[in-house]
């Protein structure tokens, strides 16, 4: 089913990402925005039709959003499987990152999200089919187009996906607000998933049992815990500052044919 992808830098990754992909661009007449004739170059080039129409029909399609004057009729969002990510850190010839969302709804923090990972280095999202925001236009609009650069998995149960993971040699490092290790003391250049739960609540019971360890960022100040976008940002650069060759302050918790979690 075609999706809209609208504002200027979505719309502009979207086409240079899968331009093949892109049926139609329309913009609003009477932009006159160097930015927006940059978008409509970039269609052009990749042969892509451009219609202009009334602000007010363009408003109407994006439901009142702020467009920026562009939007685009884009095919449906290619979903992957989680070993397609593991192919990516393969063909990089890295240690697999991956970002776990545990029933994010949001769609502007899962939109910040895919946009840090995919600034960090991270290797791939994967979030649950059910309960959990997909991406929509609103998550590429948050994202600023890297939904158009990242790979993310849909998955059915999300435990199982991590038992997966974890037998394909990752250690699972859930970020919880309280009880667990802080996040430089255990070991993130090791191939690994890190899981954040929905706003509010926090990783599932179900989904916390399959974690290897806990990764719990401190904080001194009165409100009890971090938005989430915020908080795997900070979980990501650690593993982004780790991964650049600081010394990690302690191993993962034992060999990964006899797992258990700490904190």
């Amino acid at each position: 089913m075609p999706r809209l992808v609208y504002g200027i830098r979505p719309v502009l990754e979207a086409l240079r990402a899968r331009a093949r992909d892109v049926s139609l661009l329309v913009v609003a007449e009477g932009e006159t925005q160097r930015a927006v004739r940059e978008v409509v170059d970039a269609a052009r080039a990749a042969e892509v039709a451009v219609e202009a129409k009334a602000r007010a029909v363009v408003d109407e399609m994006t439901g009142g959003a702020n467009h920026q004057g562009v939007c685009a009729v884009v095919g449906e969002y290619p979903y992957v499987e989680p070993e397609d990510l593991l192919e990516v850190a393969r063909a990089r010839g890295e240690a697999p990152l991956l970002v776990v969302l545990d029933g994010v709804q949001d769609p502007q923090n899962l939109g910040a999200l895919v946009r840090t990972a995919h600034v960090l280095g991270a290797h791939g999202l994967v979030i649950p089919q059910d309960r959990a925001s997909p991406v929509t236009p609103a998550v590429v609009r948050a994202s600023a187009g890297a939904t158009e650069h990242v790979k993310v998995a849909r998955v059915v149960n999300l435990a199982r996906a991590l038992d997966t993971l974890k037998q394909a040699g990752l250690w699972i490092a859930g970020g919880v607000a309280e009880e667990g290790s802080a996040p430089w003391e255990v070991d993130l250049t090791a191939p690994t998933a890190l899981v954040v739960g929905a706003e509010g609540k926090g990783i599932r019971p179900l989904v916390l049992r399959q974690c290897d360890f806990l990764a719990r960022i401190p904080m001194l100040g009165r409100v009890a815990s971090l938005n989430v976008s915020v908080a795997g940002a900070l979980l990501l650069y650690e593993a982004l500052r780790q991964r650049l060759g600081a010394r990690p302050a302690a191993p993962p918790p034992g060999p990964a044919a006899g797992r258990r979690r700490d904190g």
